[in-house]
C-alpha cells in the first residue's frame, strides 16, 4: 500500500492529534473514506457521505470508545451488525494488533469489508455471516469485547450473558441514543455509561458485563 503523508490535509487535524495517528494509519483511514463514499454509490452503506461527517460520525465516533477502555490489554473483539465496518475497522487501524470479527447478515456488506480489509492490509479480520443468535449458539472463539452501534435491539444483545454462551465473560459496548433507557434486561448486566461529544452532538457508550450478582 502506498503511503502518502495527510497531516498537512487540515480537515484530518482533530482526528490525528486526538489520536496520534501514525502517516501509515491517516492513509488507511483515507483509503478507507474514500472506498466507502464510492461504494456507496452502488448500494446502500452509510447515510453519511460527507467527507467531515465521515471523520466525525463513523471514525472518531468509533474511535472514542478508546478513551474509556484499555484496547492494548484485548486481544479480540467481535463487531455485531457492523454494517460498513463501524466502529471495528476504525478499531483495528488504531489498534493493529487486534483480531477482530465482523458480523454481518448482508452479503454485499460482507464483500465490502472483505474488500476493505484487503485494501487496508489489514490482517487477521474474520468476517462472519451469521445472525446474532446461530453465531452464540456455534461458536467460541477467545473475544475479550463485543461492541454494536445501535445495530440490535439491546434486550436481543443480553443474550451474550446467558449461562449458555461461551461470551458469557466478555464485555459489551452499546452506543446509544439519547433516548434510550434500559429495561429490566439491561439493568441487571449494566455497569458503566460515558459521555462524550462529536461534531455537534453528545454521544452516549453503555458498557454491559456479568455482574457478580447475576
Amino acid at each position: 500500500m502506498k503511503i502518502t503523508s495527510l497531516k498537512h490535509d487540515y480537515s484530518w487535524q482533530r482526528l490525528v492529534e486526538q489520536y496520534q495517528l501514525t502517516d501509515y494509519q491517516i492513509n488507511q483511514f483515507k483509503l478507507y473514506e474514500d472506498y466507502l463514499i464510492k461504494k456507496n454509490q452502488d448500494f446502500n452503506l452509510t447515510a453519511i457521505t460527507n467527507p467531515e461527517e465521515v471523520k466525525a460520525y463513523h471514525f472518531v465516533d468509533s474511535a472514542a470508545v478508546s478513551s474509556f477502555i484499555d484496547f492494548n490489554s484485548i486481544q479480540a473483539i467481535a463487531d455485531v451488525g457492523t454494517g460498513a465496518g463501524f466502529p471495528a475497522i476504525p478499531l483495528k487501524i488504531l489498534f493493529p494488533h487486534l483480531t477482530v470479527y465482523l458480523l454481518e447478515v448482508n452479503n454485499k456488506k460482507i464483500a465490502f469489508l472483505q474488500e476493505v480489509a484487503a485494501m487496508l492490509e489489514l490482517d487477521n479480520v474474520i468476517t462472519s455471516s451469521s445472525d446474532w443468535r446461530t453465531f452464540l449458539r456455534k461458536t467460541s472463539y477467545p473475544i475479550d469485547l463485543f461492541v454494536s452501534r445501535a445495530s440490535l435491539h439491546t434486550d436481543e444483545l443480553m443474550r451474550l450473558f446467558k449461562q449458555s454462551s461461551p461470551y458469557k465473560s466478555a464485555t459489551l459496548v452499546y452506543w446509544a441514543s439519547q433516548a434510550w433507557t434500559p429495561g429490566k434486561i439491561e439493568h441487571d448486566y449494566l455497569y458503566q455509561e460515558a459521555s462524550y461529544e462529536v461534531g455537534n452532538k453528545t454521544r452516549r457508550l453503555i458498557f454491559f458485563k456479568n455482574l457478580p450478582s447475576n
